[in-house]
């Protein structure tokens, strides 16, 4: 997040030690069908480590990625993957599993007078990413993208904690496949959605990120970062978690699989996700299904 908050004297970078420090490469490990890079973060700012294990294996269309952390107290997590839609209205599709729990940012995301613009109502409570209640009034269909071009918005998503598998999609019709991510909600309780397009004309966006979409699961309380996370929220005053205790001699683990899967024609969007013995099949609104390979056992540990 956005770390601008000290908490308990540690004032950690944007986005946190992991995305600014220098990692140590430990190895590249190849065995049998499965390649494997892991690297290590001492971190500094709050003594501990993390190793890094990103691995493939042949013939599945995922990338697997593993971090191990050790520390003390709380921390915020969060994968930030990014995604550049085709630059024409709509030509992406997004669903999630089902969530207990949906906000656009509680404060003002972007601001006129520091050249920056937002569509959507700040803290605004919505059920429907078809429904999304708007700054000027009114709602927007926040699922259907890109939309609002000149404007940059967030919200944020609590995942059903019971649900086996939590998983958000994006569903290109014309390019005919759908990228998708699984995870594990009781590890990453969250879905923030970073809605940039073209709203922010200060360095370094300048008005020209445009098209992209953040999809970014975490346990956090949107980006604030370390404080607002660990301080009383409204989600973690409904017993919603939004840091991670990490401890010293035990290790926190957080499992995460990205991928992408060919769809066929007439494929409009996901509508759910559930595993079968080889990996997920994805189903359509429209009916129609579609299969990935993937070693789910990954989630486990």
């Amino acid at each position: 997040g956005g770390n601008a908050t000290p908490w308990r004297g540690e004032q950690h970078p944007p986005h946190g030690e992991p995305a600014n420090a220098v990692w140590r490469l430990k190895s590249f490990e190849r065995s049998s069908d499965r390649l494997t890079f892991h690297a290590n973060l001492r971190t500094t700012v709050r003594p501990g480590s993390i190793d890094k294990f990103i691995t493939l294996i042949d013939d599945h269309a995922i990338v697997y990625q593993r971090h191990v952390l050790t520390g003390r107290g709380p921390m915020p997590v969060g994968h930030h993957v990014m995604l550049k839609f085709p630059d024409e209205p709509g030509s992406g599709v997004v669903s999630t599993s089902r969530f207990v729990a949906a906000r656009v940012f509680p404060d003002h995301f972007e601001s006129p007078e520091n050249r920056g613009y937002q569509s959507l109502k700040p803290g605004a409570a919505f059920r429907d990413l078809e429904r999304v209640p708007l700054l000027a009034g009114g709602t927007t269909d926040i699922s259907h993208y890109p939309a609002r071009r000149g404007y940059e918005d967030l919200v944020m998503l609590t995942a059903d904690p019971k649900l086996p598998l939590a998983w958000n999609a994006v569903t290109f019709p014309r390019e005919r496949y759908v990228y998708f991510s699984l995870r594990d909600p009781q590890v990453l309780s969250q879905t923030i959605l970073w809605i940039s397009n073209g709203g922010r004309h200060y360095p370094p966006w300048n008005g020209r990120h445009t098209a992209v979409m953040g999809i970014e699961d975490t346990t956090s309380y949107f980006h604030y970062g370390l404080a607002e996370s660990v301080k009383s929220n409204p989600l973690n005053r409904r017993g919603i978690p939004t840091a991670m205790t990490l401890h010293l001699k035990k290790p926190t683990v957080i499992p995460y699989i990205m991928g992408v899967a060919e769809i066929p024609a007439n494929f409009d969007r996901v509508k759910d996700i559930h595993a079968t013995t080889d990996g997920i099949e994805l189903i359509a609104a429209s009916g129609k299904r579609a299969r990935a390979v993937v070693n789910l056992e990954f989630l486990r540990g």
